[in-house]
């Protein structure tokens, strides 16, 4: 006998449902739990140490006061070159603006950053749950330079100036970190209070790159101050596959 038209609609309503709750079941199944988020987090970060052995970057860093972004008051343009064996070396190749600015404040960044990058050092300021707690929201994704992200809050393990509390943006296809915000769990130097720093990532040559970033700080010395750093010109060395 052939259905009513109200019996046809309830037919068609109830197998729309029963798609509906398989298709959700699937969704659910392929959903991701925290822990499997931060191991691929992990995992992500190490396949970037394993494979660069090296590369060089021009990096542009501007510093701004007194709440004017569009006005330096002081200016440096470095060569970067990167060793995994020997970590990172710097070579000036333009500066402007205030002198004391540059050798006190910009010099300082460098100096750390070379320090921060040696073997044995630099492994306390990855971004993985060995030196992070990370909690990943499982109902917000965020797009991030396009790029559809799991947004993950990060909290560290202990207290160190390169250690930040914030949250990463991570693609969620590959788990790369395509964006990172946090404020420092303690000072870098007497001249500058915690800063909060903003950094975005791009891939190159399939890892996740430094592209830009905003550094805030507030000193009893130089006031609320501004770093903005521009990376850019990658060379990237990688190392031969086993």
């Amino acid at each position: 006998m052939k259905p009513t038209s109200m019996q046809q609609a309830v037919i068609n309503a109830t197998i729309g449902i029963s798609l509906l709750a398989g298709l959700t079941s699937a969704a659910i199944a392929q959903q991701p739990d925290s822990a499997a988020v931060v191991q691929h987090i992990d995992a992500a970060v190490q396949a970037r140490v394993d494979s660069i052995a090296g590369y060089t970057a021009t990096e542009h860093y501007a510093v701004f006061r007194n709440n004017d972004e569009s006005h330096p008051v002081a200016e440096m343009t470095v060569k970067a070159v990167y060793r995994k064996d020997a970590g990172k070396t710097y070579t000036p190749i333009a500066q402007s603006g205030s002198e004391i600015i540059r050798n006190t404040l910009l010099s300082s960044i460098l100096d750390r950053e070379t320090h921060m990058s040696q073997p044995g050092v630099r492994e306390g300021a990855y971004v993985t749950s060995a030196n992070y707690e990370m909690e990943w929201q499982p109902n917000l994704r965020e797009d991030a330079d396009g790029r559809n992200c799991l947004v993950v809050n990060i909290t560290p393990r202990h207290t160190a100036p390169y250690l930040f509390k914030g949250s990463i943006w991570v693609d969620a296809g590959n788990y790369s970190i395509v964006q990172f915000h946090g404020t420092a769990t303690k000072s870098a130097s007497i001249v500058t209070g915690p800063a909060e720093i903003t950094r975005q990532y791009a891939l190159i040559s399939g890892f996740p790159m430094a592209i830009h970033a905003r550094a805030l700080s507030n000193s009893f010395l130089f006031g609320p101050t501004v770093i903005k750093i521009d990376y850019s010109d990658y060379q990237i060395e990688l190392r031969p596959t086993p």
